[in-house]
């Protein structure tokens, strides 16, 4: 029936009227002002930066021929991943293997830039086995095709 923003001006104050039995009521409606944390591997929480997460995969996917729209796709699909996730926080861990998982299937080399920076390889044994890894799910997938 009628809206309008509070005296605080932190809330939408709605007049309502229930269909059923025309009775009238308000509700009021604010602002989700909690953020959305991020667990660092050391402990540390810090609030989710979408920009953050962009800019990681930019510098994955430079030179590559991945288009700005996926790396969004991307993006949006892991802040949605937070939103719709019952906790508010989620570890770095988390966030870094759906990543992975989207880059996998993008681009190869984009992925393995990405999980080098964010599996912190000690030395080229890890680095090495890691693309291992990825050769044989690749070989793998073209005899099944086959």
């Amino acid at each position: 029936m009628d809206s309008r923003e509070s005296k605080e001006a932190d809330a939408i104050r709605r007049r309502r009227e229930c269909e059923g039995c025309n009775r009238r009521f308000t509700t009021y409606e604010r602002i989700d002002e909690i953020p959305y944390m991020v667990v660092k591997k050391d402990g540390r929480r810090e609030k989710f930066e979408r920009q953050k997460v962009l800019s990681g995969l930019l510098r994955a996917c430079e030179k590559r021929p991945v288009s700005a729209s996926k790396l969004e796709s991307i993006v949006d699909e892991t802040e949605t991943y937070l939103v719709d996730s019952p906790e508010r926080e989620r570890t770095t861990s988390e966030i870094g293997e759906l990543i992975m998982s989207r880059l996998k299937d993008i681009d190869t080399v984009a992925y393995i830039r990405f999980a080098s920076v964010y599996r912190d390889f000690k030395d080229v044994r890890e680095f090495k086995a890691e693309l291992e890894e990825l050769l044989n799910k690749n070989d793998l997938r073209k005899r099944s095709r086959d």
